[in-house]
């Protein structure tokens, strides 16, 4: 049965998951865009699917609960306007991250407040084999709908820790990290601790008063800086790099 009203309990809810507010009460995100949904439904072994939203006309892909809203509501929900179907999926659970504990491999401290920004950024640390990825206090939700399709995924796969916010990330809290600052040393011939905790800055202000024993910066030519999705992109390519090659000589 098709719903139309704005009032429909199950309306209210799924357009709540649009928002910080709504996944975190309801324990549910959405999984939007076609490739995303497929591949989902195709290779997910952990998280349940509560239900699967589509949109009038089409069919449905799953053997879960299906919801059919009127094209005006499914529109509310579809906010990234795949116009396609959309699963409704328990968020995992995010642990509170133990500082105190030795840095394990590749760590990367986010606090990107920008949904799209921070899924690109999640994007990266999969694809450069991030060990863990801890959100800062400022960090955007990661379940957020722009921030998983940015991430194509990335969010619900990757080991992630909620931290503190980003002036609490000093030596004296968190152990030593490296950090990513245009005053910082080139990366250029950077030579890598294995296990290390590498400190994103925010869009703009970087990271403010803090001073990182070791701050690093990607030379640039006739642009002031990058983005710091491009800047951490470029530092976990650096640093991966450097240790497959080593792998590759023992």
């Amino acid at each position: 049965m098709e719903i139309i009203s704005p009032a429909n309990a199950s309306y209210k809810k799924y357009e709540s998951l649009t928002n910080s507010k709504g996944i975190k009460k309801e324990g549910l995100f959405l999984i939007s865009g076609e490739d995303l949904v497929r591949e989902f439904l195709q290779k997910n072994k952990t998280l349940q699917v509560e239900a699967e939203i589509v949109p009038v006309g089409k069919s449905a892909l799953s053997s879960s609960k299906q919801v059919v809203f009127s094209k005006k509501l499914f529109a509310t929900i579809d906010i990234i306007g795949t116009h396609f179907n959309i699963l409704v999926v328990t968020t995992p659970a995010i642990p509170t991250w133990k500082p105190e504990l030795p840095a394990k491999g590749l760590e990367v401290l986010i606090p990107l407040g920008d949904p799209g920004n921070l899924g690109a950024c999640l994007r990266s640390c999969e694809a450069f084999a991030a060990n863990l990825v801890v959100l800062t206090s400022e960090a955007a939700n990661p379940f957020l709908p722009k921030a998983v399709k940015a991430s194509s995924g990335s969010c619900y796969r990757l080991n992630l820790a909620n931290g503190p916010g980003l002036q609490d990330c000093r030596t004296d809290k968190v152990g030593e990290v490296i950090g990513l600052d245009a005053a910082g040393a080139p990366l250029n011939d950077f030579k890598w601790p294995q296990n290390l905790r590498l400190l994103v800055g925010e869009e703009g202000s970087g990271l403010g008063h803090l001073t990182p024993k070791i701050l690093l910066n990607i030379p640039t030519q006739g642009v002031e800086s990058l983005n710091a999705v491009v800047a951490t992109s470029i530092a976990l390519f650096h640093y991966r790099n450097q240790f497959r090659l080593q792998e590759k000589r023992k």
